[in-house]
């Protein structure tokens, strides 16, 4: 096979290493004569693989002991109204900061659940690009019930590299930017995030709760979407997703053979600061977002000639770098630089991006 580097937003490139394990054990997973998308959930072989998973995560992200690690269906997108209902009740308010496109998704969604919904404050638009109105401009809520945010907005590019410091708890939508660099768990109340970026397969998400906000409020809420319920059955309350369950620990295991989260930051940063500053230093191409608010993640870039779009992507392609096309709500182009994706495929990038301008700059 041709050597492609993928850089779509999701589902996203995993690690080579975990492909090609997956695909050895396909037919005989763990020596059980069966494939692991065959065996019961609640065989050993499976419990001890989903523990290890759970160890792993907890591990990689110095998970504290007062938190319950889920693995839960649905995605991203199925916390949005997993959230509301597990930790506010149907008379609550609670704040939403407006990051992007996610962001709204998300404040829809609680909107079906809540009182009210208080938008704390939005993107803006600055001489250098787009950002997030500074913290001075935040309306926030001293009776909010919890405080949501998306820390890296797939879609915009944008990304709030500070942990707001508000008094009710903190929720984030981690779906881009988990494992991807240290961070302090005990701030927050829960970090969710839909698995197709840095984790696994699409359809299934990781829910970090902690315990004293596990008791739904709302009787209503969905039993299997329920934190207590699942935390209580060790996320076997129902038959989980076991493939992408079992692909999620050979990538957890994965990135402790690469030195953990601290490692993979110093990677994540390298690679988004190459990308930028070919970007930045080009006179045809160019980054729509604040320098402050640049996620490092996904990393949107506009031509200076629209027309030239179609062109770009096709040579793209015949270079073996695909994914690249921006999101229909913003256009453009996108390069994605999850974990999976190695320096050599940034530098390839650069590398085509350069012989591009120079034939048709």
């Amino acid at each position: 096979m041709t050597k492609l580097y993928n850089f779509s937003a999701g589902p996203a490139m995993l690690p080579v290493a975990v492909m090609e394990q997956a695909q050895a054990e396909f037919l005989d997973w763990n020596g059980t004569g069966c494939s692991v998308l065959e065996v019961s959930h609640r065989g050993d072989a499976f419990l001890e693989m989903a523990h290890q998973a759970e160890r792993d995560l907890r591990e990689l992200m110095a998970v504290p002991d007062n938190y319950r690690t889920l693995f839960m269906h649905g995605g991203g997108r199925g916390q949005f109204s997993a959230v509301p209902q597990n930790i506010a009740s149907s008379t609550d308010s609670a704040d939403y900061l407006d990051c992007g496109i996610w962001s709204g998704f998300a404040i829809r969604e609680a909107e079906k659940y809540l009182a009210s919904v208080n938008r704390v404050a939005g993107q803006v638009d600055t001489e250098q690009g787009r950002a997030i109105a500074p913290v001075e401009q935040w309306q926030v809520n001293p009776r909010a019930a919890y405080f949501h945010y998306c820390p890296n907005e797939t879609v915009d590019g944008v990304a709030l590299h500070q942990i707001p410091a508000v008094e009710a708890p903190l929720v984030a939508d981690m779906s881009s930017n988990i494992l991807s660099e240290p961070l302090d768990v005990s701030r927050f109340g829960v970090i969710y995030a839909g698995a197709q970026k840095n984790i696994g397969p699409s359809g299934f998400a990781i829910a970090i709760v902690r315990e004293d906000l596990l008791g739904a409020p709302q009787q209503s809420v969905s039993t299997i979407m329920d934190y207590t319920v699942q935390a209580a059955d060790g996320s076997m309350y129902n038959t989980p997703n076991t493939f992408a369950w079992y692909l999620a620990g050979l990538v957890f295991k994965w990135l402790k053979q690469q030195g953990g989260v601290a490692a993979m930051g110093k990677l994540n940063r390298a690679k988004a600061e190459h990308l930028y500053a070919y970007i930045d230093n080009s006179g045809f191409y160019s980054n729509p977002v604040h320098p402050a608010y640049r996620s490092i993640m996904n990393v949107p870039f506009l031509l200076a000639d629209d027309a030239l779009n179609a062109t770009f992507l096709s040579e793209a392609e015949q270079h073996g770098l695909v994914g690249l096309k921006g999101h229909r709500f913003v256009g453009g182009m996108r390069a994605s630089i999850y974990n999976a994706m190695p320096m050599a495929g940034v530098e390839a990038l650069v590398s085509f991006m350069q012989d591009f301008e120079q034939r048709y700059g």
